[in-house]
Formats: C-alpha cells, structure tokens, sequence
C-alpha cells in the first residue's frame, strides 16, 4: 500500500476542497437552521459533478464494487481506483459541511448499493438514480438481521410491505433501496434489496425527523403498503441462499463504511484547523519544535487530537485501497468505520472546550460540527456493531456463535 495521495487524484481533493469552503460553508449556517428545506445551491454543483464522473476513466460516483476472488484482475500491480477517490473527495467535502454532502443529488448511499450488488443490466438502467438506502426498522436498528419488512412475489412483482426509518435523502431521492425479506422462517439468507423508484404506489413518506445535527439532509420515515415493484428491480439474484441473500446485500457495507469514516475525517480536520486558528491568533505558541513536556498543555492536546485523525486516516485509506485491489476487507471497512466514528466525534466536542465560549455559541462553526459528527459514529453500524464485526472477524466466528 502506497500511504502518498496518487497523483492524479490532486485535481479532484483540489475540486473538493475549494467546494467545501466556497459553496458550502457559506450556507452551512443557513440550512442548519432552516432544517428540511432543500439546498437549492446544490443543483448546479451536482451537474458539475455529474460531469466529472462522465469524464473519469474509473466510473461515476461512490464506492465501486468489491471483487470476491481476492484480485483486481492486474496481477500484484497497484490500483487506486474509485474507492480511493470517493475516500479523498468526502474528507475534503465534509471539511464544509456532511449534511450538505450527504444532500448532493445521485450521490446517496442507495447509489453503493446498487453499485454493489447489482448486475450489469441493473447498473446500466439504474446508473444515474439518485437512490436513498432504507434499512432501519422500528423493531431493527443495529441488528439488520431482524427486518421484518417483507416482499412477497405476486406474478413479475414484488409486493413490499412494512415500515422504515431514519432514510437519509428518503423524502428527496428519485427511489429508495429497500431491505425486505422473501421468507421470514428462512432468516438472514432471505432478505433482499429492492429499487423502489419515487411515485410507486403504495409508498408513503410518513414524516421527517427533527435531528441534533446534519439538518441540511432530510431524514425520512417511509411506509410501505402493498407497494408492487418489478422483478427487475431486485437486486442481485432472486435465489435464496446464505451466499447470495444478506452476505451479498451486505458488501454494501464494506463499500459504504471507508466512506462514512471519510465523512468522520474530514469533520474532525476542520473542527482541527479551526481551532489551531482561533488558538494561534490568541497568542499560542503552535509550533512543532518543543518538546511535549515543554509546551503548553492545550499545544499537546492538539498534537495527540492530530495523533488520532492519522491513524483513523490511515485505516480509511487502507480499506478503500484494498477494495480497489479487489481484496475482501469486511473487517478493514469495520476498523476504519469504528476508529473514525469514534475518534471525529471525540475530537469535535475537544475542539469546543478548548475554544471555550467561541466554541460553544454559532459564532463559529464549531459547535455544529460537534453535533455533524455524532451521527458518524452510528450510522451503517454503530460502534458496538463494528467492534463485534471485527471480533468475528478475527476469531473466525459466525454471527450466530458471537453475539
């Protein structure tokens, strides 16, 4: 693994970078506080990015998918690829605001699962949706093995009913990927993802939740009724089978995580540099060239704060590198996901004490980034779910031996 960002990859942090400053934070404030209404700004943004993704030689947007054989196809060359750029592109996003990056029109988190799961005539006709996941249920939020969402056949369709919650883009999204399960007495080996496009009958938005932070995304209840989808819209193959039900819909997961963990990174850098900023122009001395017992004790926060971010950084790097290389990396995408979660919110909330009152009021961005980064510690698994995955890994259990 090659730790130096390629090079080819600078245009695009570049891009990103100067879009995080330029359009989003400007408007951060405003949608922060105007929570549900949607972010006009973005449209024109969106096209940019359409374009771009149009141009690129690795593929449109989000994480790409994971070759199971354990090899990229290109003997032992080195591929950075488009897990790598969507990695590089969403720490220097989130470095503006996550609510907005995560409002971004055909940008959604339906978008990796279709690029995970679908086939090639599924990628072709669903490559441009702009496509919300739905997987939380009120009786199944950390264990996505309890859905109880069903989608019983009925001729060429599918008949999905039950209820979700917490669908980040739910309200905005052109469809929605819906989890259900075929057969409830077959456990996890049923359950399916299903493409329910926005308008389907017997779909329903239910409310939008009120939230502690990324207000500027919309996060819907839906409701499903008798809501027919077709055959066609079934991700993946029909078969029920333990290798190609829940352990397919789930690499999703191993796609999306590298990349929330990115969303993690690049709000806790910003979170950094602001308080090195405020700190620096109060007189700090924020040099690198005492030694730790010498300086200051909010100098040495910061470097052990920085110290953090690193590691996680390297974490993320290394699980959207191995999915490039086409190299399994369940356990990676949970180390990353839970090292970063954990370590962006922890350094938020330091950021707000250690600027005290600046921190504390909307003077500064501060105390919204606080609030941003929590949801990244529990959305597509939650710490304790990450912990446990990569206990699984490493002991070699099963689910079912290692609750």
């Amino acid at each position: 693994m090659y730790l130096e960002i390629p090079k080819k990859f600078n245009p695009i942090v570049h891009q990103a970078r100067q879009v995080a400053q330029e359009v989003f934070r400007p408007i951060s404030r405003k949608y922060d506080r105007a929570e549900h209404a949607y972010p006009k700004e973005l449209d024109l943004f969106a096209s940019i990015m359409d374009g771009m993704n149009d141009g690129a030689a690795d593929g449109g947007a989000g994480a790409g998918k994971i070759s199971r054989s354990g090899s990229a196809g290109n003997g032992n060359a080195n591929t950075n690829g488009i897990n790598i750029k969507t990695v590089l592109g969403m720490i220097e996003i989130c470095r503006g605001d996550v609510g907005l990056a995560l409002s971004i029109p055909r940008q959604g988190l339906g978008n990796a699962a279709i690029a995970a799961v679908a086939n090639e005539e599924q990628l072709e006709r669903l490559g441009n949706t702009w496509a919300a996941m739905a997987i939380t249920e009120p009786g199944a939020g950390s264990d996505s093995g309890a859905i109880r969402t069903t989608a019983t056949k009925d001729g060429d369709d599918y008949l999905i009913n039950g209820e979700k919650i917490y669908i980040t883009a739910g309200e905005r999204a052109d469809a929605i990927v819906v989890w259900a399960t075929l057969d409830r007495s077959k456990g996890k080996a049923a359950i399916k993802s299903f493409v329910v496009e926005k308008g389907t009958p017997g779909m329903t938005v239910e409310r939008l939740e009120k939230k502690l932070g990324i207000r500027a995304s919309d996060t819907a209840a839906v409701r499903f009724e008798n809501c027919r989808v077709p055959k066609e819209n079934l991700l993946g193959s029909p078969e029920i089978s333990a290798g190609k039900g829940f352990a397919g819909a789930m690499q999703t997961f191993d796609n999306t995580r590298p990349v929330v963990a990115a969303m993690s990174l690049g709000v806790a850098l910003a979170a950094l540099e602001k308080t090195r900023e405020i700190l620096g122009k109060n007189g700090l001395d924020l040099s690198y060239q005492t030694q730790a017992w010498t300086q200051p004790a909010v100098t040495r926060e910061l470097q052990f704060l920085e110290a953090e971010l690193e590691a996680a950084r390297l974490l993320t790097m290394r699980a959207a590198w191995m999915a490039d290389n086409g190299h399994p990396n369940s356990k990676e995408a949970s180390m990353a996901k839970a090292k970063a979660g954990r370590v962006g919110n922890a350094i938020t909330l330091r950021c707000v004490e250690l600027c005290s009152s600046l921190g504390y009021s909307e003077t500064e961005l501060l105390e919204k980034w606080a609030r941003d980064s929590k949801i990244l510690d529990i959305f597509e698994g939650t710490q304790q779910i990450q912990l446990l995955i990569i206990a699984r890994r490493l002991l070699g259990k099963s689910s079912a031996e290692l609750k």
